[in-house]
């Protein structure tokens, strides 16, 4: 295939909720360009993007796909990705590495969820983006309604390019102000015409409001329009180019992407007007830096996705973001320090994939079998080290224990989990020894039935999921103290060890007792992340500290792995050596060892102990109209309302939710507000339980014990 200089260069990424058309619309863009020969539907599962079977099964994408069209003197590189919202990682790390996002809008509904998403990750990574209204042939179409809620939403950058025409086939493009007809039949160019009477008068309007909105983001046409009133079609154009690399203007355009209407003439918007990458924003360095876009220099190869072919490989898919790369140079790895010596370099239309003796700046494509490089990688050439800022994937939203169906497939499990975290970095693996779980997390129950899927598909394991135990916390409220003497004679040298001990939360400074004098203070961290500080208070060598010391301190973090009130793990005490005994002969470190474990257990049953929980901070976005039925749902899951935001017409609502209430939230908010809620969650601190609650807990911990 050709090698393209960055100027001729535009990178694009499709994305917008479930359904709105962005494979469709992907479809006839590759249609018109002549990439394809027919138009391939979804629902034959024919398209170029869903080649993937569980996409094909599904009708629906899952996976972002890389496809590339040629028009005019352009390469186009274009990434379909998923809507649904469990697949939004697919949809950041596009976002990321495209310059422009096209934002696909379904003319017969309003602002939905997935666009929501995609938008936060435009605006994050502060990229041109622009509005492609489709399916404007459905009955139930109403397009300026739609434009009304985009505004209302997205704010007044909003600037109508297009809008239909009297007949399905129409659009009145007030950039150009021309009518555009478009034949569905035919891989021919669209033509244009005078725009009828009937629209003449709108079209001035939106004309005038586009020039003006233009005008107002460059101080030269400002002066122009204000003496003239009008600006040439180049003029509007590198206009509108500059408005959009400023983020103050989002083009509409219309389509029928499954009619191939409106494609051709945004394949010519997207060539003539979307930014290159020489002028779109650099990816940002690590450490504050920036790559400046430069064909000149040291390569700079960022990996944003990995994925394993069936008979082909490991894909390595990047973009080239500064210099130029040829099959067989030698990178660095940055992350690893590695050296990757680079093979073929393809181009990618989905399945498909074009064979390329060098990319330059800008470009999009894709390398096999790279040996230690992976997603969010950095290659760069030696001795000039550069990191481009990782993608953040999004936090799990949702969580399953995961264990294979089967006993001994255990390992196999392991390799498939990560397989697919390798290739999918939403999904994210939690090994969880204390609970004798392993987690897995996604971002909803699609996101997580896919992964069973694949699962099996890769490494032939299936997998059941069940609902994650909660790492509960057992921990004291007050102060106690106890005694216990081991004592044990079997004949020759027995086992002798008396301890008296104070037990506390650890929850400040020691607060000094008169019959009590510090000698040592030692922490230790848990397995499970909790903290337990030992303190010798032994006086008069009445227990040998420098020999026993080490078994008492073995013994009490035995105590605690299972602790008495429901067996969950002790956290944050103080534990206070402060008397005791030995014996010349029968005291040794098992002794002191079963006896610190028997004390503690004792002692702490003293010290009104509690069972503490995991509580999270919870942001929930959704539409103003179901604040009250998410609102009531918090308050019957025991949340604390922290505060709301309003975000246009979205309310964010702030809380502190207790960890065993959020299972399976995801499912629960998005069927209360038909799809449009979305929440996250993030760990805060642990607190103490209601009594009711901790009777409950406690008599469900008795019964799987029994079991």
């Amino acid at each position: 295939m050709k090698v393209y200089n960055p100027e001729h260069i535009r990178n694009v990424v499709l994305v917008g909720h479930q359904g709105s058309g962005k494979t469709s619309l992907a479809e006839s863009m590759l249609y018109v360009s002549k990439k394809t020969r027919r138009l391939g539907t979804v629902t034959e599962g024919s398209t170029v993007s869903d080649y993937q079977p569980s996409e094909k099964e599904r009708q629906m994408s899952i996976f972002s796909s890389l496809l590339h069209a040629e028009w005019k003197e352009h390469k186009i590189n274009i990434i379909d990705t998923p809507g649904y919202p469990d697949f939004v990682g697919e949809v950041v790390a596009a976002v990321r590495v495209a310059d422009t996002s096209i934002f696909v809008m379904n003319a017969q509904e309003g602002v939905e969820v997935g666009t929501e998403l995609a938008w936060a990750a435009a605006t994050e990574n502060e990229k041109p983006a622009m509005f492609v209204i489709n399916q404007i042939d459905r009955p139930q179409a109403d397009v300026d309604s739609l434009i009304t809620q985009m505004r209302d939403r997205f704010g007044s950058g909003i600037t109508v390019i297009q809008f239909p025409g009297g007949a399905p086939n129409e659009l009145i493009d007030v950039l150009i102000m021309k009518k555009i007809t478009f034949d569905s039949s035919s891989q021919g160019p669209p033509t244009f015409s005078e725009i009828p009477d009937e629209f003449r008068e709108r079209a001035e309007e939106l004309h005038n409001a586009l020039v003006e909105d233009i005008a107002v983001s460059d101080e030269e046409l400002m002066e122009k329009y204000l003496e003239s009133e009008r600006l040439t079609e180049d003029e509007m154009r590198a206009g509108l180019r500059d408005a959009m690399l400023q983020r103050s203007l989002y083009p509409i355009f219309c389509t029928a992407a499954t009619e191939n209407v409106g494609s051709a003439r945004l394949m010519s918007f997207i060539g003539n007007v979307v930014p290159s990458p020489l002028e779109a924003a650099s990816l940002p360095l690590t450490e504050g830096k920036v790559a400046e876009p430069s064909m000149e220099g040291n390569p700079i190869v960022f990996v944003y996705r990995t994925m394993a072919e069936h008979h082909v490989g490991d894909y390595s898919f990047f973009r080239v973001c500064n210099g130029a790369i040829e099959s067989g140079m030698d990178l660095e790895n940055a992350q690893s320090g590695t050296s990757e010596r680079l093979g073929q370099l393809y181009v990618l239309c989905g399945r498909d994939r074009e064979t390329v003796s060098r990319m330059n700046m800008g470009d999009i494509g894709a390398l096999v079998k790279l040996r230690d490089t992976h997603t969010n990688n950095t290659l760069h050439k030696k001795g000039n080290r550069v990191v481009v800022t990782p993608i953040p994937f999004p936090e799990p939203r949702y969580r399953e224990a995961i264990q294979a169906k089967t006993e001994g497939e255990e390992d196999k499990l392991a390799q498939g989990l990560h397989q697919i975290t390798a290739e999918d970095p939403s999904l994210v693996v939690m090994h969880e020894p204390h609970l004798s779980q392993i987690t897995l997390g996604g971002q909803g129950a699609m996101h997580l039935k896919v992964a069973q899927y694949r699962l099996k598909s890769k490494v032939n394991v299936e997998v059941e999921y069940t609902r994650p135990r909660v790492a509960y916390r057992e921990t004291v409220t007050t102060e106690a103290r106890d005694s216990y003497r081991h004592k044990k004679q079997t004949g020759g040298a027995g086992q002798f060890a008396d301890i008296s001990v104070l037990i506390e939360p650890l929850d400040g400074e020691f607060r000094k007792r008169p019959d009590i004098n510090v000698r040592n203070v030692a922490q230790s961290q848990t397995a499970w992340g909790s903290t337990i500080e030992f303190i010798d208070a032994i006086v008069g060598g009445v227990i040998d500290m420098r020999r026993f010391f080490g078994a008492i301190q073995k013994g009490v973090l035995e105590g605690m792995q299972r602790g008495p009130v429901a067996g969950y793990p002790v956290g944050d005490v103080r534990f206070v050596i402060f008397d005791g005994g030995m014996h010349s002969v029968d005291s040794n470190e098992n002794a002191f060892r079963t006896a610190a474990r028997m004390v503690f257990r004792e002692s702490f049953r003293k010290a009104k102990p509690v069972i503490l929980e995991p509580i999270h901070d919870v942001e929930v976005t959704v539409p103003d109209t179901y604040t009250g039925d998410v609102m009531g749902d918090l308050n019957g899951r025991r949340a604390t309302i922290k505060g709301m935001e309003a975000e246009g017409t979205m309310q964010k609502i702030l809380v502190q939710v207790p960890e065993a209430e959020l299972y399976q939230y995801s499912t629960r908010v998005r069927s209360m507000t038909q799809g449009r809620g979305i929440h996250s969650a993030r760990f805060s601190h642990y607190q103490a339980m209601p009594r009711n609650v901790q009777e409950k807990v406690v008599a469900a911990a008795a019964k799987e014990n029994q079991d």
